[in-house]
């Protein structure tokens, strides 16, 4: 079978964690989010932020971790597997942040290419900052431009996602995936 990859990507607190749960609640097959456990490891081995004091580092345990979601996506026995985020938005943070990468993650991510990406974006109604998310909102703001030409330099057909209820924004994405 071949899987379906779907992204959900936007900037901080645009709701893509919360339309994550909906899918799973819905019976959809979802690779969650694992920037909040990396962050979380490093803290349990003092170090309080890494993506502030080692970007580098932080974000090849994203590239990793986000290449072995790909992975493991093509052994699921799913038609679809919705991805909370994708490999490009490492890069579009290295972007932001202004630090450079090596070619490998670009190589990583023209090597693992998704067949649909969905993009929320900031919405301040429901923008909250918390202890892993440090961005105020105009840094979401400018975070969702790095997003938007990081996915379009890797040739994707961003699809917005249109501000409303959960439940719309879920029936939205399925909607569009005609499911």
């Amino acid at each position: 079978m071949n899987t379906k990859k779907i992204v959900i990507t936007g900037g901080p607190g645009t709701g893509k964690s919360t339309l994550i749960n909906e899918l799973i609640d819905r019976g959809h097959t979802c690779l969650e989010e694992i920037s909040r456990q990396v962050t979380l490891n490093a803290k349990k081995e003092g170090i309080d932020q890494l993506f502030l004091t080692n970007p580098l580092l932080f974000s090849e345990l994203l590239l990793k971790g986000r290449q072995q979601q790909f992975l493991d996506s093509n052994i699921l026995s799913s038609e679809i597997v919705f991805f909370d985020r994708g490999l490009p938005d490492v890069l579009a943070y290295m972007d932001y942040i202004g630090d450079s990468y090596p070619q490998s993650f670009v190589d990583t991510c023209n090597d693992s290419a998704y067949d649909i990406v969905f993009i929320l974006k900031p919405w301040e109604a429901i923008y909250k900052s918390d202890n892993e998310r440090y961005e105020n909102f105009e840094q979401a703001l400018d975070i969702h431009k790095h997003l938007l030409n990081t996915y379009q330099n890797f040739n994707y057909s961003l699809i917005d996602v249109p501000f409303g209820t959960i439940k719309n924004r879920v029936d939205f994405i399925l909607n569009t995936l005609d499911m």
